[in-house]
């Protein structure tokens, strides 16, 4: 990982330490004889982790290749070799390492969960790419002081015991002076998580413990940490990497803690990828998704970032403070310096801002197991409800958008003419309202240092009121003279006729979504035999679909756009009597989108009521196509309606045109139209449940089967 500049460069790295002389080693091993050196006793550095391993083979510990103190560079506490600046030989050391042991090896210490977790051990983390549960998850040698430290937390907590004794027990013989000048490389100041947590289990005094470390000083100084937060910036589909969502930490001094608004004087820890810009979009999805890219840990001024989401990207903001202890906050900052500068691959859906939120936590609240939790995809909005489910979540904070502000302000105007009647002059002000130039409303001061009081009620897309995403469906439906069952599975996010709180108005983005279809018929009743499908077909399997809504009449900015990869079963018109197939298909539509209706009062929701247009265009293959494969443009026009709280219902009519290319076949069309229409609607019966009916009609006349009607019953979990 790497971090970027909080308002100048902090040198954040640690000086190596030199190589110890070996000459007067080498002379003690030819002046002293076996006999002799049988009654001396066994140096520090060559005693590890024997006591605390599994195996009882003592392991040499080694210096990392970057800047950290290692078990290696620790002079041998009884011999008669002298270190750099001649100090006799330490047995206090000696002492205190083997009371340490035996606390260790009698409270398993080596195996305690928060041991393991400063180390990346993650034993009971779902992860579909992660290591075996014996190893850390950190490749970097750098993170350990003992060779055998990525698969080893007791030779790792050994090799730190060893460097710490030889601290603590210098501390007292070393002059001011020298203790000055290797302060920044001491393991206290490397390592300051761990230290700290060692000093609790151990009882160390703090007194013994290094009095300053300049460059750790001086960072967390500039810091302050008293308290954190998580803030949740909501869904943002015009930018595919925001798509899902995002997650951070902000900071807050004393300053900020005291009053919230002064976000001046606060800070924002963001966990997020360091792509290559060069790369382009689908070559940095890929390698987002397969740990191609580094993760990097990005502290800047909260209001340098928190500008970015609500007036960049015009996307609401919740802010959540965390319930924990002073103590805890300290922990966590102390571990961030530790693990800031490491290199470790970033995984979208798996490793992101969010898992790291919640790995930091778990590190200060080991009896919770937060990661645990989650299944493998990790989304923002699932963490922000496991926070909530465990008590972890205090105060709330809702902060809207410049576009939501716009949007409330035209609310009313819009109220205002439909009271007193139309006139232009009301048609020019709410074209200024609309506009972000024209009307530069923000809930940021205008140097961007402040948070000013909110004029308007809450939105409902509180992430913590929304439904599960992951999704299991049951349906009953008849195709034609077909009955038949669908069983069918989503690993996310949201159509337009789910439950709508908790999300952006009108959202709509799934994926990772699969329905398989069970058919109920006898062969001998139906005259379309060979139409037929089989008893049980792969009905869908969807990539990723989805639909971007900015409505021309409403405040956001954006187009109105959509796309789908999916493989889904399709019965073309190019042929009499043909069998549907499954299909590879990929499609994109561009249009225009309208709001319309009684928006809710004192709100910057946009009105509930939407229409839209595409022009589409699609392409498909398939064995089961003519030529393998068909082309289609044309236009989708639909309506959305929410009934009331609880219902909402959807209609659509597709119109696309299809080419399959020329054929010398007179039964066979190369081209056509396949009109269909499509009406949905859904019933909630509470959070984790609804009723869905859908009906769809196909007029192409060489379509056998026209009708499908289905009725499922849908469970969020």
């Amino acid at each position: 990982m790497s971090i970027k500049p909080i308002s100048s460069s902090v040198n954040c790295t640690l000086t190596k330490i030199g190589q110890r002389a070996r000459l007067p080693v080498a002379i003690a091993g030819i002046l002293l004889s076996a006999q002799s050196q049988a009654f001396l006793p066994t140096p520090l550095s060559v005693v590890t982790t024997g006591e605390l391993a599994d195996n009882s083979t003592p392991e040499s510990v080694t210096a990392p290749q970057k800047n950290v103190v290692t078990a290696k560079a620790v002079v041998p506490l009884s011999s008669n070799v002298q270190t750099d600046a001649q100090q006799p030989p330490n047995s206090a050391a000696e002492s205190l390492l083997t009371d340490w042991r035996t606390q260790v090896k009698t409270e398993n210490l080596a195996q305690h969960t928060t041991w393991r977790r400063l180390l990346y051990f993650y034993d009971g983390q779902n992860r579909a790419l992660a290591k075996k549960k014996t190893e850390s998850l950190i490749d970097d040698p750098s993170f350990f002081l003992s060779e055998r430290g990525q698969q080893d937390s007791g030779a790792e907590l050994d090799a730190m015991l060893v460097v710490l004794a030889q601290e603590l027990t210098q501390s007292s013989t070393t002059n001011d002076k020298r203790v000055n000048t290797q302060a920044n490389r001491s393991i206290s100041c490397r390592f300051p998580a761990r230290v700290a947590w060692l000093k609790n289990v151990l009882t160390i005094d703090d007194a013994s413990l290094p009095a300053e470390c300049p460059e750790l000083d001086e960072w967390t100084q500039k810091l302050a940490p008293e308290q954190l937060s998580i803030m949740f910036a909501q869904e943002y589909l015009d930018n595919p990497t925001s798509a899902f969502a995002h997650t951070l930490l902000r900071i807050d001094s004393k300053a900020s803690v005291a009053d919230p608004s002064q976000i001046h004087h606060a800070y924002a820890l963001n966990y997020t990828v360091g792509g290559n810009p060069a790369d382009s979009f689908p070559v940095y999805a890929v390698k987002s998704m397969i740990g191609g890219y580094d993760s990097i840990i990005e502290i800047d001024p909260y209001p340098e970032r928190f500008a970015k989401y609500i007036q960049d990207d015009e996307r609401d903001a919740w802010t959540y403070q965390l319930n924990l202890t002073p103590s805890e906050v300290q922990q966590i900052i102390r571990h961030v310096w530790e693990t800031k500068d490491l290199e470790l691959p970033y995984y979208f859906a798996t490793d992101n801002c969010a898992s790291e939120i919640l790995r930091l936590i778990d590190v200060v609240r080991p009896q919770q197991h937060l990661l645990s939790q989650l299944p493998y995809v990790v989304v923002p909005s699932d963490v922000v409800q496991l926070l909530n489910k465990e008590s972890l979540l205090g105060s709330t904070n809702y902060t809207p958008a410049d576009s939501t502000l716009r949007q409330a302000q035209l609310n009313k105007v819009k109220e205002q003419r439909d009271q007193l009647g139309y006139h232009n002059s009301a048609k020019q002000m709410i074209n200024e309202i609309k506009s972000a130039q024209l009307n530069p409303v923000s809930s940021m001061s205008d140097n961007k240092q402040t948070l000013l009081p909110r004029s308007i009620a809450v939105s409902d897309n509180n992430p913590i009121d929304r439904h599960p995403l992951q999704l299991g469906y049951v349906g009953m439906g008849q195709r034609g003279d077909n009955n038949y069952i669908d069983i069918g599975v989503r690993a996310g996010y949201h159509d337009t006729l789910d439950r709508p709180s908790g999300f952006p108005q009108f959202f709509d983005l799934g994926g990772a979504a699969a329905t398989l279809r069970l058919y109920d018929k006898d062969d001998h009743s139906s005259s379309h035999r060979d139409s037929q499908p089989k008893s049980v077909v792969l009905q869908n399997v969807t990539l990723i679909r989805g639909r971007s809504f900015n409505p021309i009449n409403s405040a956001k900015k954006g187009k109105t756009w959509g796309a789908t990869i999916e493989a889904t079963r399709v019965n073309d018109g190019s042929q009499e009597n043909g069998t549907d197939h499954l299909v590879g298909s990929v499609g994109y539509e561009s249009g225009w989108s309208w709001a319309f209706g009684t928006p809710k009062a004192n709100t910057g929701e946009m009105p509930p009521q939407l229409c839209y247009t595409f022009l589409s265009g699609t392409a498909q293959t398939g064995r089961g196509l003519n030529k393998g494969f068909r082309v289609g443009t044309g236009v989708n026009a639909g309506c959305r309606y929410q009934i009331n709280n609880q219902l909402r219902a959807q209609a659509e009519l597709q119109l696309p045109y299809w080419y399959h290319g020329n054929s010398n076949e007179s039964d066979v069309r190369g081209h056509y139209w396949q009109p269909v229409s499509t009406l949905g609607l859904q019933y909630d019966i509470d959070k984790k449940q609804a009723l869905r009916l859908n009906a769809s009609y196909d007029w192409q006349d060489r379509v056998a089967d026209h009708d499908d009607v289905q009725l499922s019953y849908r469970r969020y979990f």
